[in-house]
Formats: structure tokens, sequence, C-alpha cells
């Protein structure tokens, strides 16, 4: 698959314990997103952070988080993130979304 040099970055911060139906949120947008052909999707957990609600979540030794701050990334056209806006409009009730133009230098799998 080529991307286009230009490109945007969507970035989703939720946090570990969100759902959508029975799945865990990140699984859902993850399995969505492969469903519209996206480029690619990646899920980093965080090991401590605050949202909106300024609640703290830490991943400490003697104080285990089950609601650590997830981030998903996604970088495609414009086209194809668009495609996914819609779902996530709808499925993503607390957390944070950006978008950003990125440059894409290199996307390039197994050969």
């Amino acid at each position: 698959m080529k991307l286009p040099e230009n490109g945007l970055l969507l970035r989703i911060i939720i946090g570990e314990s969100d759902r959508y139906g029975r799945k865990p949120l990140y699984e859902a947008i993850v399995h969505k997103a492969k469903e519209l052909d996206l480029a690619g999707a990646t899920v980093l957990r965080g090991i401590m952070g605050f949202g909106a609600s300024s609640r703290l979540h830490t991943a400490k030794f003697l104080r285990l988080s089950d609601d650590l701050p997830l981030v998903i990334e996604i970088v495609d056209s414009e086209e194809y993130i668009n495609r996914l806006l819609p779902f996530l409009n709808e499925a993503v009730s607390e957390g944070l979304i950006t978008l950003e133009k990125v440059r894409i230098l290199r996307y390039q799998g197994h050969q």
C-alpha cells in the first residue's frame, strides 16, 4: 500500500476500562480501522495521566490502576481518516481526539 506524502495523524486518548458494547473500546477502534482499510493503528498504554475529570491514573508499584490512559495513533490520508470519524463520534463518549498534519516519509511492510 502506498500512502501519500502528506497525511493526517489521528490520536485518540481514552481509558483502558472504556468499552464499546462488550469489547474494550480500543479493540473496537482498531478493528473498525482495519475494516475500513486504514493503513494501520497502534495502541500505546500510558503509565500515568489525567484528563478532563482531573482524576489521576497511575501504574505505580503498590497502586495499580485498572484504568490507565491508552493512546491510539493512526496515520493515513485525509480521505481514509475521514471514514473512521463517524464511528469515533458514536463510540467515544469520554476522552480526547486530535488530528494533525504529518509528512509521511516511509510506510513499508515485510516483503
